[in-house]
């Protein structure tokens, strides 16, 4: 069973990740983590803090000459903007900095403060800042790896941003590989040029925008995840992945809430056997049933709200004195979609990962092969 741990501040000296529970014999470099982080970074609508960090992995523990040796991975990403915050961040007891206590609306400030008896927002807004999603990209990054070697592929790309949608299209590696290539992570060149004009005119109104992004996952087997319990369920474990990255606030499997508004008939995938194995006409179920992958591609849709801070702050009230004031205004983007969709493919990667493993057991990517083999011959053979 795979599991990590994560720990850090947006503006501390740096991010930390502990993954347990990877085979041993992974070719992993860190490169394979960097060239996600770089990814992570990029998107058209990104504030000033992307040009500031080039997020990059030290690898301190679990891999020796280039491979994983079955024991935890640590992972450290330091964060360059430390030496402008080492007053404001720093961990001795007597030092001191001026508390922050104008309440942002959208974030975690003042329902954080309240749990945690805080009278200083900064000691909640540092850890639940999008900063963190660094890590888990990282951790992200080893779990696609390894579902490499399986031939699977995780990716993403942008439906909507703001008004501005993208026609449905037919998830493909080729598909992906498009969206790559837009700053936007549309895969629609026209209409990745409409996103980034309305991403200009909020920028211009001191606004935000949010959207939709799609997390695919291809050549996935049949198999992984349980109907038995909840907590087994891959659709309950995706879906509780995707809603636990920062600013996200829904998520679909398939058709989705669509799928509410229509007839039986037209919803359910009619099952077809050919070319000696069991498949669908449609793909309605997003490649998830009973919370178990029937063979199809993973199709997983979420909504990404806009950023919270804004350059024309909204009103709010004061946590000390209770008077009310406008919102704190920190360095933050104008739309991050297209890094969300990243992020996004990182927690459903580590997900699947985890539900391969699962099923396949082994102690080295050998072992795991082999049994992933012979269950593939065993499904032939039905």
């Amino acid at each position: 069973m795979l599991r990590y741990l994560s720990a850090g501040e947006s503006h501390g000296k740096a991010l930390t990740a502990i993954l347990e529970g990877m085979v041993a014999d992974l070719s992993l470099s860190s490169d394979d983590i960097n060239n996600e982080l770089a990814r992570r970074q990029k998107g058209y609508g990104r504030g000033g803090r992307m040009k500031i960090e080039k997020d990059e992995a030290q690898i301190l523990s679990g891999v020796r000459f280039g491979k994983t040796l079955g024991s935890p991975i640590s992972l450290l990403i330091e964060n360059r903007d430390w030496n402008n915050w080492k007053d404001i961040m720093s961990q001795a007891p007597s030092a001191k900095s001026q508390e922050v206590t104008q309440l942002r609306p959208g974030h975690a400030d003042l329902a954080g403060c309240l749990k945690y008896n805080q009278t200083d927002i900064r000691n909640i807004l540092e850890r639940a800042s999008a900063r963190e999603t660094a890590a888990r990209v990282a951790i992200g990054a080893i779990a696609k790896k390894l579902l490499s070697e399986f031939d699977i592929i995780v990716g993403s790309y942008v439906v909507q941003i703001g008004g501005v949608s993208a026609k449905n299209q037919v998830p493909s590696a080729k598909l992906l590989k498009n969206a790559e290539k837009s700053d936007v992570r549309c895969a629609d060149d026209k209409i990745s040029k409409q996103m980034m004009a309305e991403i200009d005119k909020a920028g211009k109104e001191g606004d935000s925008l949010g959207g939709i992004f799609e997390v695919v996952v291809l050549n996935c087997p049949p198999g992984l995840g349980s109907h038995v319990h909840p907590d087994r369920k891959l659709k309950s474990r995706l879906a509780g992945a995707l809603m636990s990255v920062q600013a996200i606030k829904g998520v679909e499997i398939g058709l989705g809430f669509e799928a509410s508004a229509l007839p039986g008939s037209k919803v359910h995938d009619e099952i077809i056997y050919e070319k000696g194995k069991f498949t669908h006409k449609t793909n309605n179920a997003g490649g998830l049933e009973g919370g178990i992958t029937n063979g199809e591609p993973i199709i997983l849709r979420a909504a990404v709200k806009p950023i919270a801070t804004l350059k024309k702050p909204l009103k709010s009230v004061d946590l000390k004195t209770k008077k009310a004031v406008e919102a704190l205004v920190e360095r933050a983007d104008v739309c991050a979609v297209p890094a969300a969709g990243v992020v996004g493919e990182a927690v459903a990667a580590f997900e699947v990962a985890n539900s391969l493993l699962e099923k396949f057991g082994g102690d080295s990517l050998s072992e795991t092969k082999a049994n992933f083999k012979n269950y593939l011959g065993q499904i032939s053979k039905r």
